[in-house]
């Protein structure tokens, strides 16, 4: 046989076995046995070992696993892959809609998309030219990990598009978003050969497939039965569909297992009726899910209708009533957070709610426990809200056996032993100690964070490090650093010292609404911040305000003001404060008029794209809040202005598509009058 026929048949093989992969995996519908199948795979792999530069990624030999790595490798996607907001009844399924149709009237007319919320791993799968390339996890919604290989062992992931040898032509370049899981009867038949063999065995499917995508050895990975789901395109190049419904039935004709639940609802009253079939329907499948995902089927009316923070609002997930289980709480102890605030946590016998052993539980607030008249002894029905927080929802009454007592919220911090404070009209006890050792690595976190004093380079670890080893005391402590200090430590040469102490230096040239913001005074954040900063010159003026001048000032109301208020008046803040004024951390605001005149940008929405000339992103942001205009992140026809820099992409064809303004950084000034 000549090398061109041999390679011929080579890939004629290829398309076969991956044929029958999806025909068994996906479609559960196999049309060979498993002694064909085993045949044409050891056909497969004898033409390979003879040609081993042959060898591709869409080679179903490629599935058994590679050698283990020793990381994950970041992955930037080429959009956010966002999470939803949620929905609890049907109530809020309805308030969804209105908020909608208010905001734009064509949704009075679309037609939805109900599917399975699944309760997997988020995965995202890269295609070009029909050939899968990449596959990484969700991670934080903008940069996931490269877990290609270990995606390569999950059997239901195709290698090749399409896998029907009739299918459709896939695009040039494709990315899918899909959920990886394990099957109930896969895992229960898992866990069954661990108990055999005396291993350890997994408490639920979901973290179980979380876990298995994040093992660094992909052979070990290829021996678990995960499985996938897709359910939607990221992006990709050429004609994609326009609706989610023929999203689906496109992403199913190229070889993607698509859920057979998923349903095309033609009105909300339809969507509402489908959601009701899921109370039986969720303990007679086969696979874990923690609600269901409702869509606007129309993609071109889900994109426009934009975002509220990181949350689309063309979909919603109506997640189901969470299972509840009872138990003994057996103590409550206290957590100080990061601006003081005392949380209490109930301790409790451990118990098992929906696969998962729950040790403690979240009581919310000291209020919480005197309404529920919470005791300790007491047995609690406990509940995973949304399945993922467990809190106490309240006592067994009549399980009381007198041997329970009340729990009073502490006098004193838990940790540093100083007075705790509670404000009358709040729920919140306060640790207002900023030395308190529970605090200080979190507010020193907090401090140096980009949004704060922006210190780049110094991570939580290094934070960690400094304050164990007892170098830092308080915050101001930063600005005395020396490469005496630093670099005895571990980590540090004399380079990452040199940086280290440079990043902390030019960190003294932020502006107050910073350095306010990074003081960490409950309920100033950075917004409160900047309006601080505009009307105090310094911290000195600051320290000095009265709660009265301060409830003048649109936004703060008198917990904000007490705060603010009670924060300086505690000798150890002033400390801290004189301290940033000899160490020369001590930014002077210019402090504006206040004018009654309209600003240019009132009332106008822009959104701003490409790479700028004069400005970062943020400091475009801020220039334009300043000038009285809104910033969004996403361009619809509610938009005035797309402000478009060099390598502007897809927000300038939308932009154009929809007729909205386009102007430039020098356009922008001169309708701001620069």
């Amino acid at each position: 046989m000549s090398e061109e026929t041999l390679f011929e048949l080579y890939e004629n093989l290829k398309k076969e076995i991956n044929y029958h992969n999806y025909r068994y995996h996906v479609l559960d519908d196999p049309i060979i046995s498993d002694a064909n199948y085993d045949r044409l795979l050891k056909q497969l792999r004898e033409i390979e070992a003879k040609n081993p530069d042959w060898v591709q990624a869409d080679s179903p030999t490629q599935r058994a696993g590679a050698a283990p790595a020793d990381n994950f490798k970041k992955v930037v996607h080429p959009l956010p892959i966002l999470s939803l907001a949620n929905a609890f009844n049907e109530a809020d399924l309805i308030s969804w809609q209105e908020r909608l149709i208010r905001l734009d009237e064509r949704v009075q007319k679309v037609s939805y998309v109900v599917e399975p919320k699944l309760d997997g791993l988020t995965v995202v799968l890269h295609y070009r030219n029909g050939v899968f390339i990449q596959g990484a996890t969700r991670g934080n919604g903008e940069i996931g990990e490269d877990i290609t290989q270990n995606l390569r062992t999950v059997q239901a992931i195709p290698l090749q598009l399409p896998v029907n040898k009739d299918g459709p032509n896939p695009p040039p370049y494709l990315v899918v978003r899909g959920e990886v899981f394990i099957r109930i009867p896969d895992f229960e038949k898992l866990n069954q050969g661990l108990a055999e063999r005396g291993e350890k065995t997994y408490l639920n499917p979901r973290n179980t497939a979380a876990g298995s995508l994040r093992q660094l050895d992909s052979k070990m990975v290829a021996s678990r039965p995960l499985t996938l789901y897709a359910y939607a395109i990221v992006t990709g190049e050429g004609e994609l569909p326009n609706t989610q419904w023929e999203t689906l039935m496109f992403l199913k004709e190229l070889g993607f297992p698509v859920s057979d639940y998923s349903k095309y609802c033609d009105s909300m009253e339809t969507v509402i009726e489908e959601t009701r079939l899921w109370a039986a329907r969720r303990d007679q499948i086969d696979f874990e899910v923690d609600g269901v995902v409702i869509k606007i089927n129309e993609l071109y009316v889900a994109n426009d209708l934009g975002f509220v923070g990181k949350d689309p609002r063309g979909a919603i997930a109506l997640k189901f009533p969470a299972r509840e289980e009872v138990t003994r709480l057996n103590d409550i102890g206290v957590n100080v957070g990061r601006t003081g605030v005392l949380t209490p946590y109930a301790i409790l016998e451990p118990v098992e709610i929906g696969g998962v052993v729950v040790k403690q539980a979240t009581l919310h607030n000291f209020d919480y426990i005197e309404e529920k008249d919470i005791r300790i002894g007491d047995q609690v029905f406990v509940k995973r809200a949304g399945d993922v927080i467990p809190y106490v929802i309240g006592p067994v009454v009549d399980e009381r056996d007198g041997t329970e007592h009340k729990f009073a919220p502490p006098d004193v911090c838990p940790v540093c032993g100083q007075p705790s404070e509670h404000i009358s009209g709040e729920v919140a006890w306060f640790c207002v100690n900023p030395s308190c050792p529970a605090q200080l690595v979190r507010n020193l976190e907090y401090f140096v964070s980009r949004s704060a004093m922006d210190i780049v380079g110094l991570g939580i670890k290094i934070v960690e490090q400094l304050v164990n080893e007892g170098i830092l005391t308080d915050v101001a402590d930063l600005y005395t650093l020396t490469l005496d200090d630093l670099l005895p430590l571990e980590g540090f040469a004399l380079k990452k010292a040199e940086n280290l102490l440079a990043a902390i230096e030019a960190s003294k040239t932020r502006p107050l609404s910073r350095l306010i913001a990074a003081l960490g005074i409950r309920g100033v954040g950075e917004v409160m911040a900047g309006e601080l900063a505009q009307r105090y010159a310094d911290l000195d003026q600051l320290s000095k305000v009265t709660v009265a001048e301060l409830e003048t000032i649109e936004g703060v109301g008198p917990n904000i003001a007490e705060a603010v208020v009670d924060w300086f008046s505690l000798p150890k803040n002033m400390e801290l404060i004189h301290k940033f004024k000899s160490l020369g951390v001590w930014p002077v605001a210019q402090i504006k008029e206040i004018s009654n005149e309209p600003l240019p940008l009132s009332g106008k929405v822009l959104v701003v794209t490409g790479t700028l000339e004069h400005f970062t992103r943020t400091e475009i942001q801020a220039y334009i809040k300043e000038k009285g205009g809104k910033v969004t992140n996403s361009v619809s026809n509610k938009t005035d202005f797309l402000v478009a820099g060099e390598n502007a992409g897809s927000k300038l064809d939308k932009a154009k598509e929809l007729g909205v303004t386009i102007i430039s950084e020098k356009d922008l000034m001169n309708l701001t009058g620069i």
